[in-house]
């Protein structure tokens, strides 16, 4: 592994980045095809997951790939789908050497790509940016081996943990740059979820505002009972931006029939006691393609999902002021009697934005 090496593969993950969102139910691939010390084509999954990334960079690159080197932040397909292997594009093409930084872990590929290539004599390089790749990949990974797709839990708290007033404001507690911020965090994620609560007290739309996207993040409401207003934003808007509904099987019938007729798609799932069972709702939402989840709230929702051991990613922006006891906590109950029982992350970073903290967390695995 060459400086150059580093280099470009860092240069194929920001692109890869930018399918975040967009490509799934496929993994948000980056390419970059370099001749010489020239980079000659570059690529990202499109979204809804096709043309895939080499596909991009390889009709950019033209002739010039011919002998050039790809470097791919995910090992490249090597089965017949909705389109042709891209490890034989890239064979096809003429590419001598391949760099990638991990194996594709879907059954379909899982190394037969990177056969492939050797078998076509082709110089394969593994292992550069590993963690970065397995990072960016992650949510495409847990669809395939646990069924659901990873679980981003943002939270918007003064210093004391509140989200709101005894009287139930909260515009604002963070100032518009952590605003902007949440903004750029529901474009790179598949869907925005919160609960009944949160959908009912703030009426919100869920959607990417003051900036283009490709592909707007399906809206998801858990809904045991389907009791969210239907003169509501996400009711009204239900044709326009995706609304997935995940209730209990045994919800008002007429209640289900009129969500299905604003445009909604329901997805019953499994009680636990008298609750949505998270680790039901998630692994719905992975049958049908997700695979990143940013959950906005609220606090029962958040308890529900850090109990079930389900939060892989806390997003924490605090603002520095202080609501009091009364306020509104962002974690409902836990039921907590001892801290060897209590939900564990370590810290991936911390920033200022604006007058606000951000820090991000990533759950510790035992």
């Amino acid at each position: 592994m060459s400086d150059a090496d580093t280099r470009y593969m860092r240069e194929a993950l920001e692109l890869g980045r930018r399918a975040m969102g967009n490509a799934w139910p496929n993994p948000a691939v980056g390419c970059v095809i370099v001749q010489g010390d020239r980079v000659v084509g570059r690529g990202w999954t499109r979204p809804g997951g096709r043309p895939h990334a080499e596909a991009v960079a390889l009709a950019e690159a033209g002739g010039a790939a011919e002998g050039a080197t790809a470097y791919v932040t995910l090992e490249p397909c090597s089965h017949h789908g909705e389109t042709p292997p891209c490890a034989e594009a890239l064979i096809r093409a003429g590419v001598a050497r391949v760099v990638v930084p991990i194996p594709d872990s879907d059954p379909r590929v899982s190394g037969k790509g990177l056969a492939m290539l050797r078998a076509a004599g082709v110089e394969v390089v593994e292992g550069v940016l590993s963690e970065e790749a397995a990072r960016d990949h992650a949510g495409f990974f847990l669809r395939l081996t646990e069924g659901r797709p990873l679980l981003t839990l943002k939270l918007a708290t003064s210093l004391d943990g509140r989200i709101a007033t005894a009287t139930g404001e909260s515009r604002w507690i963070t100032g518009p740059e952590a605003r902007a911020r949440v903004q750029g965090m529901r474009a790179c994620h598949d869907a925005v979820m919160v609960g009944a609560g949160t959908a009912r007290a703030d009426d919100p739309q869920l959607t990417v505002r003051d900036r283009e996207v490709p592909r707007q993040p399906v809206r998801v409401v858990v809904s045991r009972r389907l009791d969210v207003p239907l003169m509501s934003q996400l009711a009204r808007t239900a044709r326009e931006v995706p609304v997935w509904m995940c209730h209990d099987p045994g919800a008002d019938a007429a209640l289900c029939q009129a969500w299905e007729g604003l445009g909604a798609t329901l997805l019953p799932a499994r009680l636990r006691g008298q609750h949505m069972d998270m680790a039901s709702v998630l692994r719905s939402l992975g049958d049908q393609g997700l695979t990143r989840v940013l959950c906005e709230g609220g606090g029962a929702l958040a308890a529900s999902l850090l109990q079930a051991g389900l939060v892989d990613e806390l997003v924490c922006f605090t603002a520095g002021m202080v609501i009091g006891a009364e306020g509104t906590p962002a974690i409902g109950a836990l039921g907590l009697e001892r801290l060897g029982a209590a939900p564990r992350f370590q810290l991936v970073s911390a920033e200022a934005v604006g007058g606000d903290i951000m820090h991000r967390w990533e759950r510790v695995r035992v």
